[in-house]
Order: structure tokens, then C-alpha cells, then sequence
């Protein structure tokens, strides 16, 4: 098995997750494409890659810099705040931990404490710390605050850090977090609002962290608890039937989540407030531009990873599905004839799925059963193809 050394070079990256083009897999038995027969790949293999939603396994301190004054909403109603805790309460079977990400003024936080939960505030802005601390007061450890962003915890570049930027590995522990075997229970859950501004930036940065196992998932499977737009809730549970909607991104949530409507609920109950704590009063067209936010529990399912689908090889998995949907109105079948050299109409048949389906009928479980198919074949010595071009890319074999 090959992984590779460092994070992808950007070349790799665009080539390893673009849409149907020229590409380089990692992780499973591969050859170039010099090495093979040449054959018809119905025009795919020449498409021009898309640039990755997640754009570098390597983000560039600029990056991070560039988000951080980015305005932050919270939960404004006190009848909300009451809602989302007894939402939580009742479906927490044991006394456990939450982690509240960017609680700002501390509505929610208040209700949670009320239900007996233990919460650890995670505030990326220094200007609500001290209203935070001050819940916990005659509370006997139920609330710890820290200064710390969530969402840009363990930043893949990251040499030195500082708050609110974390590493997991220094903040869990000294939470008492200990990492749990994958097939284990939830180890802690997670509540809190996306970034309105970089929703599908942050769940991009989570599906790798997810399916490689690190970061928080280096724990085991925690359970986030989060507030997300109408239009990112839309494609996250997309489904064939909505086949504008849905795409790579839907289908690598859904295999790797339960995925739970909880509750949903107008923008009007939310506040917006700038860096330095101020309330942001929206523009008109700001206004006409909110729509509801729908809290959603995303569970990491036990049977995720299998014998042929792993944290080691996952990046193929990513590949297949960001290759299949960059031509959406092909054949399913064109994509595999310029993914792998095996014979993908044998493939199909053996496990049921019609060799003419077209990209976007076919369901997530099924994409998945197609990759474990093709991962598990024992017709051909390679399993997946990459472009002469990339053979420089170093490696290290595991």
C-alpha cells in the first residue's frame, strides 16, 4: 500500500480530486497509463480537472488569517436556546461531554448548563470570555472556557500555533478526552453554528479529517450538532431524485454519516456579530438574502471503513466520486473505464447495478459498493491508473 510523504503537492491535488481528467491515485495498487492497453475512454480522460473544494492539504497561513475576522452568528432567542438543549438532553443516554463551538453570548450555553450538561466553551473571540466565565461560577467545574476556534483546529500547515488556533492532541487530553476505538460509542458531541461564510470550506476540512482519522476523529466517532444554511443542508442530503443538488459531496457525507434533521429554525433568531463583538445590523439585501438554518446531527456510522475502504486509501474513494461527477451526464461505466484497468462491466453485474446508469442515479451505498468491488478484485494486478506525468511524486510504501 502507498501513501504519500508530505501533503499532495498542489499538481497532485488538483490531478488526485479534480473532475474527469489526467489524474494520479493514491493508496491502492496503480499503474500509468503507458503501461496498459490502450482503449476508448469515451472522450473522459482528457476533461479539464476542477479546482478541490478543500484546496490544500497544506492551507496557507494566509488562508487562515484571511477568515478570521469573518463576522460570526449565535443564537439570539432564549426560546431556541431552551429547544436545542432538550433536544440534546434527550438524546443523551450518559452524563456527557459538549463542546460548544463560538458560543459568543452565551444563550445556549446558559440552557445547557440548566439541563445538567457538562459543556466546554470553545471561543474563538477573546471579547466573550469573560461573560462566559462568569456562567460558571458556583457551577463546580460543569463550564470550561477556552480560547480556541473549533473550526480551525489542527490547521494542516500548522508548525507553530496559538490561540485560538489548537491542536487536538495538546487541548483533549487535558480535557480528559481519551480516543476510543472506532466500533466504540460517541466519545463526546459537538453543537454549534457553521461559518456562514465558509459552510462547505469547513465541512470539506471535517470529510478529510473524517475519513483519515485525524484530528478530532482521532478520537473516534464524534458527533457534531450543527446549525447549517438551507442551501448547504439541501445538497448535503441530496439524493439521485435531486440530481441538480447532488453530487461528490452529498454522496461522501452520506456514506460516512447518519445524518438527522433535528430542528429547524428563521434566521430571525439569530444574531450576527462582528470580530470585536459588536452586533451587525444586516443590510436590506442581506435580509432578503437569509434563509432558515436547520440543525442536523451527523453521526460517523460504525461500518464505515471496511476491509477495502480505509483511512489509508480513502483519497481513492474521493477521486472516483470527484471523477464520476465532473462529466454528470456520462455513464457511470465511461468513468470506470478511465478510473481502472479491471473489467468494470463484470464489476456491475456482479453486484447488480445496470452497466447504462448514468453518474447521477446512482444512490451513495452503492458508489461505495462499487469502490470496495474494484478495491477487492483480483483480475488484474493494478487496480487504479495514474497520468506518466506524476511519476516523480515521492512516496513512502506502508
Amino acid at each position: 500500500m502507498w501513501v504519500p510523504v508530505v501533503g499532495l503537492p498542489p499538481r497532485l491535488m488538483l490531478s488526485a480530486l479534480g473532475g474527469a481528467g489526467r489524474f494520479c491515485l493514491l493508496g491502492s495498487g496503480t499503474a500509468t497509463r503507458k503501461d496498459l492497453p490502450s482503449r476508448n475512454c469515451r472522450g473522459l480522460s482528457e476533461s479539464c480537472p476542477q479546482e478541490l473544494p478543500y484546496p490544500d492539504f497544506n492551507e496557507s497561513p494566509s488562508v487562515v488569517s484571511k477568515c478570521r475576522g469573518e463576522p460570526k452568528r449565535y443564537i439570539s432567542s432564549r426560546k431556541l436556546a431552551e429547544t436545542v438543549a432538550h433536544i440534546l438532553q434527550r438524546r443523551r443516554r450518559t452524563q456527557q461531554l459538549l463542546l460548544e463551538c463560538n458560543p459568543g453570548p452565551g444563550i445556549l450555553t446558559q440552557a445547557l448548563l440548566e439541563t445538567g450538561a457538562t459543556v466546554v466553551a470553545l471561543e474563538s473571540e477573546r471579547t466573550f470570555i469573560p461573560h462566559l466565565e462568569t456562567l460558571g461560577n458556583n457551577l463546580d467545574g460543569q463550564l470550561d472556557v477556552i480560547h480556541c476556534d473549533f473550526f480551525k483546529m489542527d490547521p494542516r500547515n500548522s508548525i507553530q500555533v496559538k490561540p485560538p488556533i489548537l491542536l487536538s492532541h495538546m487541548l483533549f487530553p487535558n480535557l480528559g478526552i481519551k480516543a476510543r476505538p472506532w466500533s466504540a460509542g460517541i466519545p463526546l458531541k459537538v453543537i454549534g453554528i457553521f461559518p456562514f461564510r465558509s459552510e462547505r470550506k469547513v465541512l470539506w476540512k471535517l470529510l478529510y479529517d473524517l475519513y483519515s482519522c485525524t484530528s478530532v476523529y482521532k478520537y473516534g466517532r464524534i458527533e457534531l450538532n450543527m446549525f447549517i444554511g438551507e442551501k448547504e443542508y439541501q445538497r448535503l442530503v441530496a439524493t439521485p431524485s435531486d440530481s441538480n443538488l447532488y453530487q461528490a459531496w452529498s454522496v461522501l457525507w452520506q456514506v460516512a454519516c447518519e445524518i438527522k434533521l433535528l430542528h429547524t429554525e428563521p434566521w430571525s433568531s439569530f444574531n450576527i456579530y462582528n470580530s470585536n463583538g459588536e452586533l451587525r445590523k444586516l443590510k436590506r439585501k442581506e435580509s432578503l438574502d437569509q434563509q432558515n438554518l436547520y440543525l442536523i446531527q451527523m453521526t460517523p456510522r460504525k461500518n464505515l471503513f471496511t476491509e477495502n475502504l480505509t483511512p489509508v486509501n480513502y483519497d481513492v474513494f474521493f477521486h472516483m466520486l470527484k471523477h464520476c461527477f465532473g462529466k454528470r451526464s456520462a455513464r457511470l461505466i465511461d468513468h470506470l473505464h478511465s478510473l481502472t484497468p479491471i473489467d468494470t462491466r463484470h464489476i456491475l453485474k456482479k453486484i447488480c447495478i445496470n452497466e447504462k446508469v448514468k453518474v447521477t442515479n446512482i444512490y451513495p451505498e452503492e458508489f461505495k459498493r462499487i469502490f470496495e468491488a474494484i478495491e477487492c478484485s483480483k483480475d488484474h494486478a493494478y487496480k487504479w491508473l495514474y497520468d506518466d506525468s506524476m511519476e516523480d511524486t515521492k512516496y513512502v510504501e506502508n
